[in-house]
């Protein structure tokens, strides 16, 4: 009885988290839009400062650790997770000041100073979202219901990983270290835009 009342209360929480994140991309949609275009130019003018960002986050997550940031503001963070082996944190619209920030920030061991410094080198590269996962993800804006990634490799693709990279939907190659990503969710996939003409 008292695993299936944390079982149905964990379920409420993450259906929760899921209705609020899709409120809260609902309302995101009506603001300024981008294109595959724009991530393509934004790589070709930014590509500098994207693989400054990739190296410094590298240089600042510790080993075991796995971090996923989106920035709104210089004083707010849309998403701060936070996962190990121990478990997940996963907190979404919490501001930079609160005690929450302070707590993820001690398992970290960074300070305020490392989280302003990652937003400035996200401003540099025109993205607001780092993701340490393989590859490694930076978000560079959302649009409409969805968000363009640059999905980074530290080495070459391999022929199934460019294969697994280029659906042309979800995925497109850019070079062979770089695959561009539209991700949806909140209305299920979404593809690239002028994929269902081709």
């Amino acid at each position: 009885m008292k695993w299936g009342l944390i079982s149905v209360g964990i379920g409420a929480l993450i259906f929760i988290s899921y209705v609020v994140w899709g409120f809260i991309t609902f309302v995101s949609s009506f603001d300024q839009s981008y294109s595959k275009k724009d991530l393509i130019e934004n790589y070709k003018i930014k590509s500098k400062e994207i693989n400054k960002l990739q190296k410094y986050m590298k240089s600042i997550i510790p080993v075991g650790k796995s971090v996923t940031l989106e920035f709104e503001s210089n004083n707010s963070l849309f998403i701060f997770h936070l996962s190990d082996k121990n478990g997940d944190s996963r907190n979404w619209d919490i501001n930079i000041n609160s005690k929450k920030t302070d707590s993820l920030l001690r398992v970290l061991h960074w300070t305020k100073e490392t989280l302003a410094t990652v937003k400035k080198k996200l401003d540099y590269a025109n993205c607001i979202s780092v993701e340490n996962k393989e590859p490694f993800t930076i978000g560079y804006q959302r649009s409409g219901m969805g968000m363009y990634f640059y999905n980074l490799f530290d080495k070459p693709m391999t022929d199934s990983l460019k294969k697994e990279y280029s659906d042309g939907c979800t995925h497109i190659l850019y070079n062979k270290k770089v695959a561009l990503e539209f991700g949806g969710g909140a209305i299920g996939q979404q593809c690239f835009e002028g994929y269902f003409e081709n």
